[in-house]
Protein backbone atom coordinates (compact mmCIF):
# COMPACT_ATOMS: atom_id res chain seq x y z
CA UNK A 1 0.00 0.00 0.00
CA UNK A 2 0.70 3.39 -0.16
CA UNK A 3 0.99 6.14 2.86
CA UNK A 4 1.27 9.38 1.87
CA UNK A 5 1.59 12.07 4.80
CA UNK A 6 3.63 14.61 5.35
CA UNK A 7 6.93 12.94 4.55
CA UNK A 8 7.67 11.22 1.02
CA UNK A 9 5.61 8.53 -0.11
CA UNK A 10 6.12 4.89 0.77
CA UNK A 11 5.70 1.90 -0.99
CA UNK A 12 5.20 -1.19 1.05
CA UNK A 13 4.56 -4.28 -0.88
CA UNK A 14 1.38 -6.33 0.77
CA UNK A 15 2.72 -8.81 3.36
CA UNK A 16 6.20 -7.93 3.18
CA UNK A 17 6.45 -5.00 6.04
CA UNK A 18 9.46 -3.60 3.62
CA UNK A 19 9.34 0.14 2.34
CA UNK A 20 11.06 1.36 -1.14
CA UNK A 21 11.30 5.36 -0.44
CA UNK A 22 9.78 7.37 -3.22
CA UNK A 23 10.40 11.24 -4.79
CA UNK A 24 8.93 13.97 -2.81
CA UNK A 25 5.77 14.92 -2.96
CA UNK A 26 4.30 18.55 -1.58
CA UNK A 27 3.15 18.13 1.71
CA UNK A 28 -0.44 18.78 1.17
CA UNK A 29 -0.79 16.35 -1.28
CA UNK A 30 -3.32 14.54 0.53
CA UNK A 31 -5.02 16.83 2.70
CA UNK A 32 -8.19 16.72 1.03
CA UNK A 33 -8.41 13.17 0.79
CA UNK A 34 -8.75 11.63 3.74
CA UNK A 35 -7.73 13.80 6.34
CA UNK A 36 -3.64 14.25 5.52
CA UNK A 37 -2.93 10.78 4.75
CA UNK A 38 -3.71 8.29 1.68
CA UNK A 39 -3.80 4.22 1.95
CA UNK A 40 -3.47 2.94 -1.25
CA UNK A 41 -4.62 -0.62 -0.96
CA UNK A 42 -4.74 -3.78 -3.97
CA UNK A 43 -7.89 -2.35 -6.06
CA UNK A 44 -11.29 -4.37 -6.38
CA UNK A 45 -11.31 -2.90 -10.03
CA UNK A 46 -12.15 -5.22 -13.00
CA UNK A 47 -8.92 -6.37 -14.73
CA UNK A 48 -7.40 -5.03 -17.89
CA UNK A 49 -8.35 -7.39 -21.48
CA UNK A 50 -6.05 -10.93 -20.57
CA UNK A 51 -6.25 -12.85 -23.73
CA UNK A 52 -4.57 -15.68 -24.65
CA UNK A 53 -3.21 -14.44 -28.12
CA UNK A 54 -1.74 -10.71 -27.43
CA UNK A 55 -3.56 -8.24 -30.07
CA UNK A 56 -1.17 -5.74 -32.07
CA UNK A 57 -2.31 -2.99 -34.18
CA UNK A 58 -1.01 0.66 -34.65
CA UNK A 59 -2.83 3.89 -34.79
CA UNK A 60 -4.91 4.32 -38.80
CA UNK A 61 -6.17 7.14 -40.00
CA UNK A 62 -10.16 6.62 -39.20
CA UNK A 63 -11.16 6.86 -43.20
CA UNK A 64 -9.67 4.18 -44.06
CA UNK A 65 -9.08 2.04 -40.69
CA UNK A 66 -10.02 -1.79 -41.51
CA UNK A 67 -8.23 -1.92 -44.79
CA UNK A 68 -4.81 -0.62 -43.39
CA UNK A 69 -5.59 -3.01 -40.63
CA UNK A 70 -5.78 -6.15 -42.56
CA UNK A 71 -3.14 -5.31 -45.12
CA UNK A 72 -0.69 -4.87 -42.08
CA UNK A 73 -1.54 -7.89 -40.43
CA UNK A 74 -3.06 -6.14 -37.54
CA UNK A 75 -5.42 -7.44 -34.96
CA UNK A 76 -6.36 -4.35 -33.60
CA UNK A 77 -6.19 -0.68 -34.63
CA UNK A 78 -6.63 3.07 -32.68
CA UNK A 79 -8.09 5.98 -34.57
CA UNK A 80 -8.52 9.79 -33.40
CA UNK A 81 -12.37 10.67 -34.65
CA UNK A 82 -11.49 13.96 -35.95
CA UNK A 83 -8.85 16.30 -35.58
CA UNK A 84 -7.06 15.62 -32.49
CA UNK A 85 -5.94 19.38 -31.89
CA UNK A 86 -9.75 20.28 -32.16
CA UNK A 87 -12.88 20.05 -30.84
CA UNK A 88 -14.57 16.79 -31.61
CA UNK A 89 -16.97 16.44 -34.44
CA UNK A 90 -19.83 14.57 -34.64
CA UNK A 91 -18.96 13.06 -37.86
CA UNK A 92 -17.14 9.76 -38.54
CA UNK A 93 -15.10 10.38 -41.38
CA UNK A 94 -15.75 6.36 -42.69
CA UNK A 95 -17.79 5.19 -45.40
CA UNK A 96 -20.97 4.50 -44.10
CA UNK A 97 -20.04 6.76 -40.61
CA UNK A 98 -20.07 5.19 -37.43
CA UNK A 99 -22.38 2.65 -38.25
CA UNK A 100 -20.17 1.65 -41.26
CA UNK A 101 -17.29 1.19 -39.18
CA UNK A 102 -19.09 -0.37 -36.15
CA UNK A 103 -19.75 -2.92 -38.73
CA UNK A 104 -17.20 -3.21 -40.79
CA UNK A 105 -14.91 -3.35 -37.61
CA UNK A 106 -17.16 -6.43 -36.22
CA UNK A 107 -17.16 -8.14 -39.44
CA UNK A 108 -13.34 -8.37 -39.49
CA UNK A 109 -12.76 -9.04 -35.40
CA UNK A 110 -10.66 -5.40 -35.45
CA UNK A 111 -10.99 -4.34 -31.74
CA UNK A 112 -10.87 -0.49 -31.81
CA UNK A 113 -9.27 1.74 -29.71
CA UNK A 114 -9.88 5.56 -29.43
CA UNK A 115 -6.81 8.40 -28.54
CA UNK A 116 -8.96 11.35 -27.26
CA UNK A 117 -8.10 14.91 -28.33
CA UNK A 118 -4.67 16.03 -27.00
CA UNK A 119 -6.57 19.26 -26.02
CA UNK A 120 -7.95 17.61 -23.01
CA UNK A 121 -6.77 18.42 -19.58
CA UNK A 122 -9.15 16.65 -16.67
CA UNK A 123 -6.42 18.10 -13.86
CA UNK A 124 -7.33 22.07 -15.29
CA UNK A 125 -8.68 23.90 -12.07
CA UNK A 126 -10.63 26.78 -13.72
CA UNK A 127 -14.15 26.57 -14.08
CA UNK A 128 -14.19 27.00 -17.99
CA UNK A 129 -11.14 24.42 -18.20
CA UNK A 130 -13.14 22.18 -16.35
CA UNK A 131 -16.14 22.23 -18.26
CA UNK A 132 -14.53 22.27 -21.64
CA UNK A 133 -12.38 19.21 -20.74
CA UNK A 134 -15.39 17.06 -19.74
CA UNK A 135 -17.47 18.14 -22.68
CA UNK A 136 -14.83 17.36 -24.85
CA UNK A 137 -14.28 14.02 -23.36
CA UNK A 138 -18.21 13.50 -23.16
CA UNK A 139 -18.28 13.83 -26.66
CA UNK A 140 -15.13 11.57 -27.44
CA UNK A 141 -16.42 8.62 -25.35
CA UNK A 142 -20.01 8.76 -27.02
CA UNK A 143 -18.23 9.18 -30.54
CA UNK A 144 -16.13 6.22 -29.28
CA UNK A 145 -19.47 4.20 -28.44
CA UNK A 146 -21.20 5.05 -31.42
CA UNK A 147 -18.38 2.88 -33.28
CA UNK A 148 -18.03 -0.10 -30.78
CA UNK A 149 -14.40 1.19 -29.39
CA UNK A 150 -13.16 -1.06 -26.45
CA UNK A 151 -11.66 2.04 -24.84
CA UNK A 152 -10.61 5.70 -25.29
CA UNK A 153 -6.95 6.73 -24.22
CA UNK A 154 -6.61 10.16 -22.44
CA UNK A 155 -3.54 11.99 -20.98
CA UNK A 156 -3.36 12.58 -17.38
CA UNK A 157 -3.17 16.17 -17.66
CA UNK A 158 -1.35 18.71 -15.56
CA UNK A 159 -1.97 21.97 -12.84
CA UNK A 160 -0.56 24.86 -13.42
CA UNK A 161 2.78 25.55 -12.17
CA UNK A 162 2.20 27.09 -8.83
CA UNK A 163 -1.06 25.40 -8.46
CA UNK A 164 -1.19 22.11 -5.88
CA UNK A 165 -1.35 18.84 -7.24
CA UNK A 166 -4.21 17.31 -4.91
CA UNK A 167 -6.39 20.04 -6.58
CA UNK A 168 -5.52 18.12 -10.04
CA UNK A 169 -6.37 14.93 -8.53
CA UNK A 170 -9.42 15.96 -7.43
CA UNK A 171 -10.63 17.74 -10.28
CA UNK A 172 -10.26 14.15 -11.90
CA UNK A 173 -12.29 12.59 -9.93
CA UNK A 174 -15.02 15.12 -10.22
CA UNK A 175 -14.60 15.22 -14.05
CA UNK A 176 -15.15 11.08 -13.48
CA UNK A 177 -18.03 11.79 -11.74
CA UNK A 178 -19.42 13.92 -13.80
CA UNK A 179 -18.58 11.84 -17.31
CA UNK A 180 -20.00 8.83 -16.20
CA UNK A 181 -23.17 10.23 -14.26
CA UNK A 182 -26.43 8.59 -15.87
CA UNK A 183 -27.54 9.96 -19.25
CA UNK A 184 -24.07 11.94 -19.34
CA UNK A 185 -22.81 10.36 -22.66
CA UNK A 186 -24.66 7.97 -25.72
CA UNK A 187 -23.69 4.44 -24.56
CA UNK A 188 -20.68 4.14 -21.83
CA UNK A 189 -16.61 3.06 -23.22
CA UNK A 190 -13.96 2.91 -20.21
CA UNK A 191 -11.03 5.27 -20.83
CA UNK A 192 -7.19 4.58 -19.81
CA UNK A 193 -5.04 7.06 -18.29
CA UNK A 194 -2.30 7.38 -20.45
CA UNK A 195 1.22 8.13 -18.81
CA UNK A 196 2.91 11.41 -19.94
CA UNK A 197 7.01 11.60 -20.83
CA UNK A 198 7.46 15.22 -19.55
CA UNK A 199 6.47 17.97 -17.56
CA UNK A 200 6.75 18.75 -13.63
CA UNK A 201 3.45 19.63 -12.78
CA UNK A 202 1.95 16.38 -14.80
CA UNK A 203 -0.63 14.03 -12.85
CA UNK A 204 0.70 10.97 -14.82
CA UNK A 205 4.32 11.27 -15.06
CA UNK A 206 5.94 9.65 -11.82
CA UNK A 207 4.98 6.49 -10.41
CA UNK A 208 3.91 8.20 -7.05
CA UNK A 209 2.00 10.83 -8.89
CA UNK A 210 -0.30 8.03 -10.81
CA UNK A 211 -1.09 6.39 -7.30
CA UNK A 212 -2.70 9.24 -5.73
CA UNK A 213 -4.35 10.36 -8.98
CA UNK A 214 -5.68 6.36 -8.91
CA UNK A 215 -6.33 6.72 -5.39
CA UNK A 216 -8.02 9.92 -6.04
CA UNK A 217 -10.48 8.13 -8.65
CA UNK A 218 -11.07 5.19 -6.57
CA UNK A 219 -13.22 7.26 -4.58
CA UNK A 220 -15.72 8.05 -7.70
CA UNK A 221 -18.76 5.68 -7.89
CA UNK A 222 -17.26 5.40 -11.61
CA UNK A 223 -14.08 3.88 -10.71
CA UNK A 224 -14.69 1.08 -12.22
CA UNK A 225 -14.80 2.83 -15.89
CA UNK A 226 -11.29 3.98 -15.16
CA UNK A 227 -8.24 1.92 -16.90
CA UNK A 228 -4.22 2.19 -17.62
CA UNK A 229 -1.96 2.56 -20.89
CA UNK A 230 1.10 2.53 -20.44
CA UNK A 231 3.54 4.10 -23.21
CA UNK A 232 6.91 2.78 -23.37
CA UNK A 233 8.74 5.51 -24.73
CA UNK A 234 7.11 8.06 -22.43
CA UNK A 235 7.86 5.82 -19.67
CA UNK A 236 11.62 5.66 -20.63
CA UNK A 237 11.49 9.66 -21.18
CA UNK A 238 10.45 9.64 -17.17
CA UNK A 239 13.15 7.95 -16.28
CA UNK A 240 11.15 4.76 -15.30
CA UNK A 241 13.15 1.40 -14.60
CA UNK A 242 11.41 -0.40 -17.73
CA UNK A 243 12.63 -4.06 -16.45
CA UNK A 244 9.61 -3.40 -13.68
CA UNK A 245 6.84 -1.19 -15.38
CA UNK A 246 4.24 -3.44 -15.43
CA UNK A 247 4.62 -4.47 -12.20
CA UNK A 248 5.16 -1.20 -10.96
CA UNK A 249 1.79 0.08 -12.51
CA UNK A 250 -0.13 -3.32 -11.41
CA UNK A 251 1.09 -2.92 -7.83
CA UNK A 252 -0.96 1.28 -7.76
CA UNK A 253 -4.31 0.08 -10.85
CA UNK A 254 -4.40 -3.95 -10.48
CA UNK A 255 -4.87 -3.50 -14.20
CA UNK A 256 -3.43 -2.62 -17.01
CA UNK A 257 -5.90 -2.29 -19.96
CA UNK A 258 -3.22 -1.34 -23.23
CA UNK A 259 0.12 -1.05 -23.92
CA UNK A 260 1.01 1.98 -26.62
CA UNK A 261 4.66 0.23 -27.70
CA UNK A 262 6.87 2.83 -28.56
CA UNK A 263 10.81 3.11 -29.14
CA UNK A 264 12.20 6.34 -28.19
CA UNK A 265 14.81 8.66 -30.16
CA UNK A 266 16.02 10.13 -26.75
CA UNK A 267 18.10 8.82 -23.91
CA UNK A 268 15.91 7.73 -20.79
CA UNK A 269 14.90 10.42 -18.64
CA UNK A 270 15.15 13.10 -21.41
CA UNK A 271 11.45 14.47 -20.81
CA UNK A 272 11.07 14.24 -24.61
CA UNK A 273 7.75 12.64 -26.07
CA UNK A 274 9.50 11.66 -29.56
CA UNK A 275 8.76 8.31 -30.35
CA UNK A 276 10.97 5.98 -32.79
CA UNK A 277 10.25 2.89 -34.90
CA UNK A 278 10.67 -0.23 -33.08
CA UNK A 279 14.46 -1.13 -32.59
CA UNK A 280 15.10 1.83 -34.02
CA UNK A 281 15.64 3.71 -31.11
CA UNK A 282 17.12 4.19 -27.81
CA UNK A 283 15.13 1.54 -26.21
CA UNK A 284 16.70 -1.86 -25.49
CA UNK A 285 14.44 -4.27 -27.60
CA UNK A 286 14.21 -6.83 -24.78
CA UNK A 287 12.55 -4.28 -22.48
CA UNK A 288 9.87 -3.51 -25.05
CA UNK A 289 9.27 -7.23 -25.86
CA UNK A 290 9.47 -8.17 -22.25
CA UNK A 291 6.54 -5.53 -21.70
CA UNK A 292 4.46 -7.11 -23.88
CA UNK A 293 5.02 -10.55 -22.73
CA UNK A 294 4.66 -9.42 -19.29
CA UNK A 295 1.63 -7.03 -19.55
CA UNK A 296 -0.68 -9.63 -21.83
CA UNK A 297 -2.87 -7.15 -23.32
CA UNK A 298 -3.76 -5.68 -26.35
CA UNK A 299 -0.39 -3.47 -27.63
CA UNK A 300 -1.03 -0.50 -30.21
CA UNK A 301 2.16 0.96 -31.82
CA UNK A 302 2.36 4.47 -32.28
CA UNK A 303 5.80 4.97 -34.20
CA UNK A 304 4.64 6.48 -37.60
CA UNK A 305 6.83 3.35 -38.80
CA UNK A 306 5.49 1.40 -41.58
CA UNK A 307 2.24 -0.64 -39.79
CA UNK A 308 3.50 -4.11 -41.76
CA UNK A 309 7.31 -3.53 -40.79
CA UNK A 310 6.33 -2.71 -37.09
CA UNK A 311 4.03 -5.32 -36.05
CA UNK A 312 5.96 -8.06 -37.69
CA UNK A 313 9.02 -6.76 -35.71
CA UNK A 314 7.38 -7.77 -33.01
CA UNK A 315 5.69 -10.83 -33.88
CA UNK A 316 8.85 -12.16 -34.70
CA UNK A 317 9.85 -11.59 -31.37
CA UNK A 318 7.30 -13.05 -29.04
Amino acid sequence: MLVVTGAPAEYVEPGSGAATSSKDMPRSLAASITGGKIVLRATRLRPGNIRGVIEIGCHFDIANVTTEAAAAGATAAQVFLSDPQKWPTKTIAYPGGADGLKHDAAAAHLPLYVHAPYLINLATLTAKGQTMARNMLRSTISGAASIGAKGVVVHGGHVAAKADPIAGFLSWKDAVDTVYAPGATRGSVPIFIENTAGGNNAMARELDRIAVLWEAISHSEYASEVGFCLDTCHAWAAGWDLTTAVHDIKKITGRLDLIHLNDSRDAAGSGADRHAPLGQGHIPAELLVNIVKEAKCPVIIETHGNPTTEIDWLKARL
